[in-house]
């Protein structure tokens, strides 16, 4: 049972009760996994809700499943975001899929100054959906309840305006004059976000734009990570720092 399948929606569903599986992910199930009556399937609503039961049926492209157990997993407090740069040869896509499995909640795109990489136009929205099916396949692979969000990028002044009110914002920097593993995080911040930059490294007055508004500096070592590195490598961090790992 090391598989997690989605569907949109698991409201009403309780013990007892019966789920289909169709589309794309009963395709998967039936054609690909090869999965037979009476073998015992996770299906989660990508928001929490997870349902495990034994498989009743299958058809040609779907099956139907019995429901033995209900799980509901509540949205962490604080939760984690990814500011990621776009970068280029793919790590990018390599830093968000690790940081799915790691356990962010959420990833923002990120047109930084010294991004060579760009999403202008119909990549806009072409960027954003390659992303979140990475999100979507690593959730699957990490069998996470939760699916993260995958936001419409930001330029750096919809960057800044995110500090403030909850949410702590942390910009990873090599020079940083604190690092992370000592980073004391307030008691009433609700959101914490790490800001990661592009292979090229954040612009000195990105830095001044995001620490006049109220940004922290963090460094994680004494060695410079790639794009693809930097961000699963706080994450991980953060995630034994809360209790969480």
């Amino acid at each position: 049972m090391a598989s997690l399948y989605l569907v949109e929606s698991l409201d009403g569903v309780a013990v007892g009760g019966t789920v289909p599986l169709d589309g794309a992910e009963g395709r998967h199930a039936v054609s690909v996994a090869r999965v037979r009556v009476g073998e015992t399937l996770r299906i989660g609503d990508g928001r929490g809700t997870v349902v495990t039961g034994s498989v009743t049926s299958v058809g040609r492209d779907a099956l139907e499943l019995s429901v033995s157990d209900r799980a509901v997993s509540p949205a962490p407090v604080p939760s984690l975001t990814l500011v990621q740069a776009l970068a280029k040869g793919g790590r990018d896509e390599m830093a968000v899929q690790a940081a799915t499995e790691i356990g962010v909640d959420r990833i923002v795109p990120w047109s930084a100054a010294r991004s060579v990489s760009r999403w202008e136009g119909a990549k806009v929205e072409k960027g954003r959906a390659r992303w979140a099916a990475i999100v979507h396949e690593a959730s699957k692979q990490a069998i996470r309840p939760r699916v993260p969000e995958v936001d419409a990028p930001v330029t750096t002044a919809q960057l800044a305006a995110l500090v403030g009110g909850l949410r702590a914002v942390l910009v990873l920097d090599p020079v940083g004059d604190v690092p992370l593993s000592a980073w004391e995080r307030p008691a009433d911040v609700e959101d914490i976000v790490l800001v990661v930059g592009p292979e090229g490294g954040i612009d000195g007055s990105e830095f001044d734009r995001l620490v006049a508004a109220g940004a922290v500096r963090v460094r994680l070592g004494d060695t410079v990570l790639r794009t693809s590195t930097a961000g699963p490598a706080a994450l991980a961090v953060l995630q034994t720092r809360l209790g969480r790992w």
